[in-house]
Formats: C-alpha cells, sequence, structure tokens
C-alpha cells in the first residue's frame, strides 16, 4: 500500500510538470496591426523573479516584442507564491506560456506544489506550445532519502528542457526554442543537449524563421559549438565579436558569457547587445533585432539536409 500511495505522488508530480500555462493580455490592436519593419528579441535569466519590480522596469524600457525568460517561479515561497510568468506579461500587456522545467519540492506543499521553469511572451498570439525534455540529464538535482528537506539543498523533480512555441506576426510565423541547458556537468552534457534542439528544428522548412535562445550555461562561441551551429545553419551575432560576458564573476558564472540568441531561416539580425549594467538577476539580458527576409533555399533541393549535424559524444 505504501509502495502504491508513493508511486500515485509521483505519479502526480509527474504530470503537473507536463502542464502548460498560457494567458493572453496584448491588446487587439497589438494583435491585430500591420506587419512589423523589425522585431526586438529579449533573453534573459531572470533568477526565480525575486527582483520582479526590477525586471518589469528594464522590460518595459527595452520594449521587446518576443521575450524568452528562464528561472521565472510558480507558487514559490521565495517569491511570495505569485506567477511570476503571468505576471509579468499582464504588467507588459503581452501573451505567454510557461513550461515547468523543475517542481521546487521546498518551496510548496503537497497540496500547493512550487515550479520554476521558462516564460515566452509576446505581443501577438502564441500557439502549439510543446517541451522538450532532454533525452541528457544531470542527476544532480533528485531527492535523495539521506539529505534534509531544505532550501540548500534544491531538490526538485523533473529536469532541463527547451520550451517551444509558434509566434504568429502578422501572419508570419516565427518558431521560438526557449532553452535552459544544464548547469551542473560538464559541456559535453550541455553539447548534447543543444544537440537535441538544433536537430528538432530540422521539422521546419527553410521558410520558417527560428529563434534558439536562453542560458546555454557555457559559451558556445568555443571549442566544436560553433561547428554545431553552423552545422545546424544558425547564426550566432553575437559571436561575431569577443563575447560579451552575460553573468557577473561568481564562483559559478565566473563572468563568462553563458546566455545566447541564435537565429535561423529568412531572418536578418542587427543590434546584438548585452546589457551588464542591468543588476536584477544573477544573469544579463540580451536583446536582438531581427528583420524578416525573403525565402532562400538552404541547398538544391530547397530542403534542410537531415544528416547536417554530428552527434556531440557524452563520456
Amino acid at each position: 500500500m505504501l509502495l502504491l500511495l508513493v508511486s500515485t505522488a509521483y505519479a502526480q508530480h509527474m504530470n503537473g510538470l507536463e502542464e502548460i500555462d498560457s494567458g493572453s493580455f496584448s491588446s487587439p490592436a497589438q494583435r491585430l496591426g500591420p506587419p512589423p519593419s523589425s522585431i526586438r528579441v529579449v533573453v534573459w535569466n531572470i533568477e526565480r523573479g525575486l527582483q520582479l519590480p526590477r525586471v518589469i522596469e528594464f522590460l518595459r524600457r527595452a520594449n521587446p516584442d518576443i521575450v524568452l525568460l528562464q528561472e521565472a517561479d510558480l507558487n514559490a515561497r521565495r517569491t511570495h507564491y505569485q506567477d511570476i510568468a503571468r505576471e509579468i506579461a499582464k504588467q507588459l500587456q503581452m501573451n505567454y506560456v510557461f513550461g515547468r522545467e523543475f517542481q521546487e519540492l521546498t518551496q510548496g506543499s503537497p497540496a500547493s506544489p512550487a515550479y520554476h521553469g521558462q516564460a515566452t511572451l509576446s505581443r501577438w498570439p502564441l500557439s502549439n506550445p510543446r517541451v522538450i525534455r532532454f533525452r541528457e540529464q544531470s542527476n544532480f538535482w533528485r531527492p535523495r532519502w539521506y539529505l534534509p528537506r531544505m532550501e540548500l539543498f534544491q531538490e526538485r523533480l523533473g529536469g532541463r528542457m527547451a520550451l517551444v512555441c509558434d509566434v504568429n506576426v502578422a501572419g508570419q510565423t516565427i518558431v521560438a526554442y526557449n532553452l535552459h541547458l544544464e548547469s551542473r556537468g560538464n559541456d559535453l552534457l550541455r553539447r548534447a543537449q543543444l544537440f537535441e534542439v538544433l536537430e528538432d528544428t530540422r521539422r521546419y522548412g527553410p521558410e520558417v524563421p527560428l529563434i534558439v535562445g536562453g542560458d546555454m550555461n557555457f559559451d558556445v562561441s568555443q571549442g566544436d559549438a560553433p561547428e554545431l551551429i553552423r552545422d545546424a545553419e544558425f547564426r550566432n551575432a553575437f559571436a561575431e565579436t569577443a563575447p560579451t560576458p552575460t553573468a557577473p564573476s561568481s564562483l559559478l558564472h565566473r563572468g563568462r558569457p553563458i546566455d545566447w540568441i541564435l537565429t535561423g531561416g529568412p531572418v536578418q539580425d542587427a543590434d546584438a547587445r548585452v546589457y551588464p549594467s542591468v543588476s536584477a538577476s544573477d544573469h544579463f539580458p540580451l536583446s536582438l533585432t531581427l528583420a524578416l527576409q525573403p525565402v532562400v533555399s538552404r541547398n538544391a533541393s530547397g530542403l534542410r539536409p537531415s544528416n547536417a549535424i554530428s552527434q556531440p559524444s557524452l563520456p
């Protein structure tokens, strides 16, 4: 009987993790307006939303069209049991979808669980949301029977993921991948997770603009990551010059560039920026301006090659 109760409770936890929340707060004028000449994308790990007023203040000043946020809390004690994604979307009059990365076992209760995850916001309608929970995961966060249930140990259920959704920009679909790669483990694990995302983008035709952005937790301008990105026919405007650190120096981040925005398909990138003066999180926000371009075939057949990426090996 005890085993059955434990199994049932675990199944309920996992079902909660698969839910995707959404809401619509954009005005009809925003939804029905003419096609824009350019689109501004902001990517930011907001550290749970611990400094929510300052997060909203920056986003309001930045005036983005699409926002990819990582580490947004839902019903967590540390952020006063707020729905961080919904509150930001409401304040900015944007639509949003929210995918649950982890259930935070020390931040809620069995009757009222707490989560954190990724939120994608847009001035335009969002549709077809889905979660890619990576095949390769660290076991660092899993609960252990011998550890006390304390906030210090950050025990969690779930796993790193990408939140995917379509953004309908005045009749043009842009597909946005909102990533949070593993902070524990090594770069081989993170490359495997990035590879899984880039492989998934191959389901879309060459006429579809693609955004892959988020907290990748490693420098994708180094090692074999640039080749991985090029093979998938993505561009990295933030690597065209010496990459700017996207997190303050600390024991974990060491002042490295670990947040990125990659683009694929018929879009032109401009004005790639990092905002190191913004101190509302343990990461800096990034922005990129995109202009939609005419469709150009990726090869003679007009289709993406099916075997262009080499799978990174794990130890």
